[in-house]
């Protein structure tokens, strides 16, 4: 019997691979700006910590390595970093817009704070797409997956 297989669609073109790269992209951004403003060093780890978080969930989810490593359940692993980085985000963003030193650190937080929207937005999605497909084994299966020989 021939089983229907889903269209494979590439990370990089899901939506949830393109919010990813768009949260990468403000958070790189937003480091870049504090590094050229001199901002205190707290700004420019957390926000470079981050940065090699995200990247190593690009990656793993490009080349499909959450599928070939299931020891872990990635996708809770990733709202926990999602809401994690979005709450010091927030804190690191804010901090950076209270005393308005100077325009690269201000456009810093303001990227921050970007990002800080982008992950709250992909811990969303993420936790949405467990809603609808849940795995493990108790998922349930509709009555038509089923082959009556």
């Amino acid at each position: 019997m021939q089983t229907l297989k889903q269209k494979h669609r590439p990370f990089c073109f899901s939506v949830k691979g393109q919010v990813k790269m768009l949260r990468l992209a403000l958070t790189v951004t937003s480091m870049a700006f504090f590094i050229i403003a001199q901002a205190p060093e707290p700004y420019i780890v957390i926000t470079g910590f981050e940065v090699a978080v995200i990247f190593f969930f690009i990656i793993l989810y490009m080349l499909r390595l959450d599928r070939l490593i299931d020891c872990l359940f990635w996708p809770l692993l990733d709202i926990i970093n999602s809401m994690v980085t979005a709450v010091f985000m927030i804190i690191i963003s804010v901090l950076a817009l209270i005393p308005e030193t100077t325009t690269f650190i201000v456009l810093g937080g303001v990227f921050g704070l970007l990002a800080a929207v982008c992950c709250i937005a992909d811990g969303a999605l993420i936790y949405r797409k467990l809603l609808f497909n849940p795995s493990g084994p108790y998922q349930k299966k509709p009555i038509h997956d089923k082959i009556v020989l």
